[in-house]
């Protein structure tokens, strides 16, 4: 350990000594270096303070060397008697005053802080509302309502409205453009795109709305059309007729025998018309073809003749049978469609080439099965007639617009006119 600071050594390494001319050996090394000859006991403890840079570590024993510090040799000094004149006055040590430490000030919590709320925006009242019910729509359908957009709408205006923060003052604020968000356009352009339900449910719709458009053209083909295109063809026979009649040029197997063809069932072609029938009642006038094809005969608006086996029946200038006829009551012309009002006693004309033959109505059947072949019979057996004779019987299908059953009314001839003598009365009226 270094007795000494080398920063205050002087010469010899005495600390207090004169660089020059001092005695080296018998100096003290305490006293005062203003020359009084005091003793310094600061000074003397400052040089007992171990030095850290040079102990020794702890178990090591330090030896002092023999060239820090030559051997002083002090010389004998003559006893000096003390004067007691006056005693020398002990100095106090030269100690500064410690900084005092001062105690924190500890906080009072004899009053708790409060919550002041900011004083910058104040939120509007805004009175309870009821939520509104859930939307229980499949999600394939659910859409945002208009309620919801414009509540949307409403907080997106309030957002707006609100004060901007202190802290945020100072920045550039952007005002965003009106109109709903980018995610709120993406949900409703996803919303739009329709699902499997939807396209299904779109399909299953167009597919009944095409057959109910095809049924509407249906029914109006039946009820309209048919009508129309039947009149046409039926007035364009009858007139055919009238001009062959008028010209004297009749066709098919009839007109080879004669101007008055009092022939059998079968003189005519299916198809061929060979008569007009008159029922001034219900104001009738169609042609008479052979046969009752619904293709070839009722179809185009024509009453038929049985005169196909197994249903053949007599022809009006046979002397004793029963001349059958038939035809539609709806649609297709529908010429027996008001013979459910002909009554006992009403007329029935059969106009031919060169006769008028004059029926009079006797009973009505106002149902009956279709397989009832016998109300055609030469006797009809419900008909309340009781021997042969010259009869006419109409059948059409009974209830409207149905075939489910027949509708028969039969009638007993009164008059046969030719025509050269002129038209039976119930014509000219």
């Amino acid at each position: 350990m270094t007795p000494v600071r080398p920063e205050n050594e002087g010469a010899y390494g005495d600390p207090y000594g004169e660089p020059y001319g001092g005695d080296p050996y018998g100096a003290d090394p305490y006293r005062v270096p203003d020359g009084t000859g005091q003793y310094d006991p600061y000074r003397a403890v400052v040089d007992g303070l171990h030095d850290p840079l040079t102990d020794p570590l702890p178990g090591q024993q330090q030896y002092e060397q023999p060239y820090d510090r030559p051997q002083q040799y002090a010389q004998p000094q003559q006893p000096q008697q003390p004067s007691y004149e006056q005693p020398q006055q002990y100095q106090q040590p030269r100690y500064e005053q410690p900084q005092q430490y001062e105690q924190p000030q500890q906080a009072s919590y004899e009053q708790p802080l409060q919550y002041a709320p900011p004083q910058w925006y104040e939120p509007p009242y805004e009175p309870y509302q009821a939520p509104p019910e859930p939307d229980r729509r499949t999600m394939g359908l659910r859409q945002p309502r208009a309620e919801e957009l414009a509540q949307r709408q409403q907080q997106r205006q309030r957002h707006r409205q609100a004060p901007v923060p202190p802290s945020h003052a100072e920045a550039p604020h952007v005002e965003r453009p009106s109109g709903p968000t980018r995610l709120e356009r993406l949900r409703a352009e996803r919303a739009k795109k329709p699902g499997p339900g939807i396209i299904a449910s779109r399909f299953i719709g167009e597919v009944f709305i095409t057959f109910g458009v095809l049924m509407l053209l249906f029914v109006a083909y039946q009820l309209w059309w048919t009508n129309i295109r039947a009149g046409q063809q039926a007035g364009g026979a009858a007139s055919d007729l009238q001009e062959q009649w008028d010209d004297g040029s009749g066709k098919g197997k009839a007109a080879k025998k004669g101007p008055d063809p009092a022939h059998k069932a079968g003189a005519f072609e299916p198809g061929e018309g060979f008569a007009i029938i008159h029922i001034p009642k219900i104001g009738i006038k169609a042609p008479i073809a052979e046969g009752v094809s619904k293709s070839d005969v009722l179809d185009k608006g024509m009453v038929g003749h049985y005169g196909e086996k197994p249903l053949k029946t007599a022809m009006p200038w046979d002397k004793k049978g029963n001349f059958s006829l038939a035809a539609h009551r709806n649609t297709h012309g529908e010429p027996f469609r008001y013979i459910n009002k002909l009554e006992a006693g009403d007329v029935v004309v059969v106009e031919t080439q060169s006769t008028y033959y004059t029926y009079k109505v006797t009973r009505q059947l106002p149902s009956t099965s279709p397989s009832n072949t016998s109300v055609i019979d030469p006797v009809p057996a419900q008909s309340g007639f009781r021997k042969p004779g010259r009869y006419v019987t109409l059948t059409t299908c009974t209830p409207e617009f149905t075939s489910k059953y027949r509708l028969i009314v039969w009638g007993k001839m009164m008059d046969e006119r030719p025509r050269d003598k002129g038209k039976p009365d119930a014509l000219v009226d």
